[in-house]
């Protein structure tokens, strides 16, 4: 516990740091985008968008749990936009070795501005459905809202996002996201570059601490599976506290061309809790994905 309280300790003063550097900025940076576009598709001039993507990976982790079971997992997503402001999409989701082969989907609706060169807003909205013959093994179905405030100060780019999961019992979430966006020059006629974007990202959340008769101790996450309040035990003791739950990094590397663009992203989870029934939840993570601007 005492590794933990100095993870916390190094955590909040990353955070209160932050909000600093943001109070002391006197001038906005000339030229910095508020948001990056790590898809590098070109902007176009048309109101409407229509985007298409698919995708692999290893293992899906999501607020702190894992959604594949520690299985590697493939995409399909469709995206419209409006005004490159508004935009609504639907993914589909299979599983390795599990079936139907659609195990999960989900629909989201999203919205993005940005006021001026290093400040910008997004609120988002995400309903999870799993098939029904799966909820006892993934999850149960779950919707997920937050908002999010991003800084932009040239060397860094900066989100913090609070959201709510609402799946029977209601979770809270903070999470901070900082991230080294650059690109190459353009080739094959302007058409085309590499970009990357470095990153690493905390998560806070409830935690439940766990202590036995016997004094074992283990600190688990609730994730979208609500937390069984009476599933305690005269001989067992649950002490909720509200603190940093992940902390992952990671590296997109992306390749653009006209109106497509492939991406790998590597990266690694290190958790802050000791759920011994939770697999896949340290260590290497891989993702591979394609997106198409289809107009």
């Amino acid at each position: 516990m005492k590794g933990r309280s100095f993870i916390t300790g190094i955590i909040a003063c990353s955070l209160t740091l932050q909000v600093f550097v943001i109070n002391i900025s006197a001038q906005p940076p000339d030229g910095a985008e508020a948001q990056p576009d790590t898809t590098g598709i070109a902007e176009k001039s048309s109101i409407h968008s229509f985007y298409a993507g698919a995708g692999y990976g290893s293992n899906m982790i999501y607020l702190g749990t894992t959604m594949s079971q520690d299985h590697s997992f493939g995409y399909t997503s469709f995206s419209y936009g409006l005004m490159d402001k508004f935009y609504l999409s639907a993914t589909g989701y299979t599983i390795n070795d599990f079936s139907p082969f659609l195990a999960f989907y989900s629909l989201g609706l999203s919205f993005n501005h940005a006021f001026n060169s290093w400040f910008d807003l997004s609120l988002s909205l995400s309903r999870y459905n799993v098939a029904k013959s799966l909820r006892d093994t993934l999850f149960n179905n779950f919707t997920y809202a937050d908002a999010t405030l991003g800084f932009d100060w040239r060397i860094l780019y900066s989100k913090i996002s609070v959201g709510g999961l609402m799946a029977g019992e209601n979770q809270f979430y903070i999470q901070t996201r900082h991230s080294r966006y650059f690109e190459t020059p353009s080739f094959a006629k302007d058409k085309a570059f590499f970009s990357f974007d470095p990153y690493f990202n905390l998560l806070f959340a409830r935690m439940i601490s766990i202590e036995t008769a016997d004094g074992t101790s283990t600190t688990v996450s609730p994730g979208y599976r609500p937390w069984k309040s009476n599933t305690q035990g005269s001989s067992t003791s649950y002490t909720e506290t509200f603190g940093p739950m992940e902390i992952d990094f990671g590296l997109p590397i992306a390749f653009s061309y006209d109106f497509f663009t492939i991406e790998v992203e590597p990266g690694y989870v290190l958790p802050f809790y000791s759920d011994t029934g939770a697999t896949g939840m340290k260590g290497f993570l891989f993702m591979a994905s394609a997106f198409f601007r289809i107009f």
